[in-house]
């Protein structure tokens, strides 16, 4: 009966989470007079896939060219975080010198200040270097790690047997060595973890594009998104049909990835 109770739970949490893309997706495949007609649970007698077809068509809002600019960039900032988060982490858990701890400490104290804070000074940093209307500053603070990432690598590496490492040593490996050939393939759930986090977090990024990017060949989905709206206010089903093929690639990630997700997340919680 316990199980049961648990599974029911499950259950019930799983339908009430997905009840927002039900309605996304039903609303998607919906004429406008339908729309107007029914109720927005209620599934569409015959499905209007030509809204997709609409939104893909559409001369004023290319949606290739935003997936094009926005793979790029979530590929990029996912590279850069999962490199620069894993040799930061790599160096707090497994190197001696004064301070780790404190310095350490100090790292995770960033995660206390609001992104919104520095915002401001960011985009005049990036604009007296001119980098405003470029993708570098989406881009390249990804390379200088983040202090979530860095706290989840690190708590997975201190979980990897120190006596592995000694017997490299023994044998006459080096730090990079111990660090590319040991740690890295014995990290590959963490490491699958904070790219997915990366890559979702690039993807859905809105503040950032709009902020920096100027030129409307260089906007994102988000952006490009928001774009489309403006331009078709009223005509919801065409808006929900934009916003599934923004999410599509996302749960795609997230289902081909999900064990490894889940996993990590397991795994960097045990110390």
């Amino acid at each position: 009966m316990r199980r049961l109770a648990i599974w029911v739970a499950l259950v019930l949490g799983a339908v009430v989470f997905a009840l927002p893309f039900y309605v996304m997706i039903a609303m998607s495949l919906k004429t406008a007079a339908e729309l107007a007609s029914t109720s927005v649970w209620a599934w569409p007698v015959n499905p209007a896939w030509d809204n997709y077809q609409q939104v893909l068509t559409n001369a004023n809002v290319s949606f290739a060219t935003f997936l094009r600019n926005t793979t790029v960039i979530a590929l990029l900032t996912t590279l850069g975080s999962v490199l620069s988060s894993a040799l930061v982490a790599y160096a707090f858990a497994r190197l001696r010198f004064p301070g780790r701890d404190r310095l350490f400490l100090l790292v995770l104290a960033t995660m206390m200040l609001p992104g919104i804070v520095t915002l401001i000074p960011s985009y005049v940093m990036f604009a007296q270097i001119r980098w405003v209307d470029t993708w570098l500053p989406l881009i390249v603070p990804a390379f200088f790690g983040g202090a979530y990432n860095i706290f989840l690598l690190r708590q997975f590496f201190l979980s990897i047997p120190r006596e592995m490492e000694e017997a490299a040593f023994l044998d006459g490996a080096s730090h990079w060595a111990i660090f590319s050939k040991i740690v890295l393939p014995l990290s590959m759930p963490a490491l699958a973890t904070v790219g997915i986090f990366a890559f979702i977090w690039s993807w859905r990024d809105f503040l950032g594009p709009l902020l920096f990017l100027n030129d409307p060949e260089k906007q994102t989905l988000e952006t490009g998104l928001r774009l489309y709206q403006s331009l078709n206010a009223e005509q919801w089903h065409l808006l929900m049909a934009a916003s599934v093929m923004v999410c599509i690639p996302l749960i795609i990630l997230f289902l081909v990835g999900q064990r490894a997700f889940i996993r990590g997340i397991v795994l960097t919680g045990g110390k």
